[in-house]
C-alpha cells in the first residue's frame, strides 16, 4: 500500500509540476490593453444570445481565460467578415477571432496563432432535402445553389471540391456574413450552405427539425487567432493555447459549447 501511495504522489508531483512549469512560461504582459474585433456570426464559437443579447460563445470565454493568464485587458469590437483580416493587417486592431481557417494566403497579410481548434467541413441543408446526398450529387444538379461568403473556407470549398472551379460560377450566391447564408437556405433561396461541423451542429441543434447536415465530411480546418504582420502578441497568445491545452481548459471548453450548450434554449 505504501509503494502505490507513494506512487500517487509522484505521479501527483508530476503533474503538479508540468502544469507549474506550463504556467510560468505564459509571460505577464502589464494589463496591457488589447483590441480584438470578431463577427458574431459563427455559433458557437461567437455570437448573439437571442435570449439576452450578448455576445458569448467558445472563443469570449477562450479570450476571458487568456486574459487571466496573461495579464491583459481585453476590448472586443465588431466588424463584417470582408473587413476583418485586412483590418487586422492594417493595424485597426490588434487581434481577430471568428474561426478562422490558417491558410498559406491569408498568412501573406496577417500573423496567426497556434491552431487552439480542428474541424471538418459539412453540408447543412433543409430537413427535407431528398434531391441530393452528397457533393457530387450537389453538382451534377445544375439547378442547385449554394451559399457563402467571399474569401472563406466554405467558398473555396464550394469552388474547387463541389463544382468547376470557377470562382465566378452563378451557383455560388454571396453573402455578407455567415447567419445570412443559413437565412437564405432556410428560406429556400439556396439549397447548401457549408460550414464546419461545430458550426453545422449548432444550426441543427436550435433549428426545430428545419436543417440536417449530409454526406460526409470535406477535409479538415485549423482554426487560429489572426494579428498585424510581426506581432509581439503571437508567442504570448501561443503560450496562454499551449497551457490551457495542458491544464484542460481547451477540453472543457470543447464540452461546455459543443455538448453542453443548446442554441436558442
Amino acid at each position: 500500500m505504501k509503494h502505490v501511495l507513494s506512487l500517487v504522489a509522484t505521479v501527483a508531483a508530476l503533474s503538479l509540476s508540468a502544469l507549474a512549469a506550463s504556467a510560468q512560461s505564459v509571460p505577464d504582459l502589464g494589463g496591457r490593453t488589447v483590441v480584438v474585433v470578431t463577427e458574431n456570426a459563427y455559433p458557437p464559437l461567437q455570437f448573439i444570445d437571442p435570449k439576452t443579447g450578448d455576445a458569448i460563445g467558445w472563443e469570449y470565454d477562450a479570450m476571458e481565460e487568456m486574459a487571466k493568464r496573461l495579464n491583459i485587458t481585453v476590448d472586443i469590437q465588431n466588424t463584417s467578415w470582408d473587413a476583418m483580416i485586412q483590418s487586422v493587417s492594417d493595424g485597426q486592431y490588434d487581434m481577430g477571432m471568428t474561426g478562422i481557417t490558417i491558410r498559406d494566403d491569408r498568412k501573406e497579410k496577417v500573423d496567426f496563432s497556434d491552431s487552439y481548434m480542428r474541424s471538418e467541413m459539412r453540408m447543412l441543408v433543409r430537413a427535407d432535402e431528398s434531391r441530393f446526398a452528397d457533393e457530387k450529387e450537389f453538382a451534377a444538379e445544375e439547378d442547385l445553389l449554394i451559399a457563402a461568403q467571399p474569401g472563406t473556407t466554405p467558398f473555396y470549398v464550394s469552388v474547387y471540391d463541389i463544382l468547376d472551379g470557377n470562382e465566378a460560377n452563378p451557383r455560388i450566391k454571396l453573402f455578407e456574413t455567415f447567419g445570412a447564408t443559413v437565412q437564405a437556405l432556410r428560406a429556400g433561396d439556396v439549397d447548401l450552405v457549408l460550414t464546419d461541423g461545430v458550426a453545422a451542429n449548432g444550426y441543427v441543434e436550435s433549428s426545430g427539425g428545419q436543417l440536417k447536415v449530409i454526406g460526409g465530411p470535406l477535409g479538415s480546418e485549423d482554426f487560429g487567432f489572426i494579428f498585424p504582420k510581426g506581432s509581439d502578441l503571437v508567442p504570448a497568445f501561443n503560450a496562454a493555447i499551449a497551457s490551457m491545452k495542458t491544464d484542460g481548459t481547451i477540453d472543457a471548453l470543447n464540452t461546455k459549447w459543443f455538448l453542453e450548450y443548446k442554441l436558442g434554449q
